[in-house]
């Protein structure tokens, strides 16, 4: 167990995984709670989030897990509540979900589009909404929005909704930095390249755009993809998050951390 989170409480919304291994969410949740943090695990899922909150238990660490629909104003403001009901305040919120539906503009579905930006953007905004006053209160915090490099660059999938809302996730992070950075509340954002995720394997439509349905020929394609030769995982996820979280950033906020393994500085 380290301290870089010593005696701080961390709110991580998408605690869960969507499938067998290791999520970004999942990842810093664990990886929070071995540098000294009491987690609260959150997610829409709830066998997923007590799943989280019990490997932490299991090491020897301090969590609870909570059910919480992003989509829904009553759920975040339960799972704030809960957290600080919990544990007296809100030192780290990491907003940790996502929905990457493949279509274009042409071809997606209106109810698609409402649903993504949903749980991508809104999802965001209402978990902000409610916990700086708590982190104001208390004296400040540290947000980590997670978004993408699909929110810079177009990647070769067309899935509209994803790049628009992760496109806007950054300058709410960056807008929200600059607003609350005189009460001590730091807002950054960790911009994932091509992970190796259970969110990504189980995304039938990620798997159709790179590999006609095969998994595993789409993970070659993916690692071909980078120019350090393989894609990342949610560990590297995790610990961006965790220096952003950590007093090491404190002279840190409104920043779009790319973790991608160089993917964007190529030209194709």
């Amino acid at each position: 167990m380290g301290q870089r989170l010593k005696d701080k409480v961390a709110l991580v919304v998408g605690a869960g995984s969507i499938g067998p291994g290791w999520g970004n969410g999942k990842a810093a949740a664990v990886l929070f709670a071995r540098e000294g943090a009491r987690v609260m695990c959150a997610d829409v899922n709830a066998d997923a989030a007590a799943e989280t909150a019990r490997i932490i238990r299991d090491e020897g660490g301090t969590a609870e897990a909570v059910r919480a629909d992003v989509s829904s104003h009553d759920d975040i403001r339960a799972m704030v509540a809960a957290c600080t009901g919990a544990f007296g305040r809100i030192d780290v919120l990491d907003y940790n979900v996502g929905l990457a539906h493949v279509g274009g503009v042409v071809d997606l579905p209106e109810d698609d589009w409402d649903r993504v930006f949903d749980v991508n953007l809104k999802g965001c905004y209402l978990s902000m909404k409610h916990v700086i006053p708590v982190m104001e209160a208390q004296g400040g915090g540290s947000i980590v929005n997670i978004s993408s490099v699909a929110s810079i660059r177009y990647t070769g999938v067309p899935y509209a909704t994803y790049y628009a809302t992760k496109a806007a996730m950054n300058h709410l992070t960056r807008t929200t930095a600059v607003e609350y950075a005189p009460k001590n509340i730091r807002v950054n954002a960790v911009l994932p390249g091509l992970m190796k995720t259970p969110m990504v394997e189980h995304s039938a439509g990620l798997a159709a755009s790179y590999g006609k349905g095969d998994v595993e020929a789409m993970w070659r394609a993916r690692d071909a993809q980078v120019p350090m030769g393989h894609m990342g995982d949610a560990w590297d996820v995790a610990h961006a998050c965790l220096f952003l979280a950590s007093d090491e950033a404190r002279y840190v906020t409104g920043l779009e951390m790319v973790v991608d393994g160089g993917l964007t500085l190529k030209v194709s």
